[in-house]
């Protein structure tokens, strides 16, 4: 009931920025969280950032802070990631994700997440 496409991957060189997109659609909810993961070749997938509904409330794995931003539009019909300073290691294919329910935690945490996207390809040259 909810789609989710990704869009701005690419390759960059290491310290260069990329910015990508993630549309949802489909049925509303009042209250929810949506974010992005990440998966690198032989690695689990793994929590970036997330942002609920109202935009209040953030979060960000230990590894991209200070150097992603995650964000909305009003509407929160596209949510977007602005990665900066990027490094070899941030090389992974990117998921939008989508948590229904009132807390951002759920999705930190990885416990559940009700819709994915199907990924856009993040390259980091060294």
């Amino acid at each position: 009931q909810v789609q989710l496409v990704e869009s701005g991957g690419g390759l960059v060189q290491a310290g260069g920025s990329l910015r990508l997109s993630c549309a949802a659609s489909g049925r509303s909810f009042s209250t929810y969280t949506m974010g992005w993961f990440r998966q690198a070749p032989g690695k689990e997938r793994e929590f970036v950032a997330a942002i609920n509904w109202s935009g209040r409330d953030t979060a960000y794995a230990d590894s991209v802070k200070g150097r992603f931003t995650i964000s909305r539009d009003s509407a929160m019909s596209t949510v977007y990631l602005q990665m900066n300073s990027l490094k070899p290691e941030d090389t992974a294919i990117y998921y939008c994700a989508f948590d229904r329910g009132y807390s951002i935690a759920p999705m930190t945490q990885g416990v559940a997440v009700d819709y994915w996207g199907k990924g856009t390809l993040v390259t980091v040259s060294a």
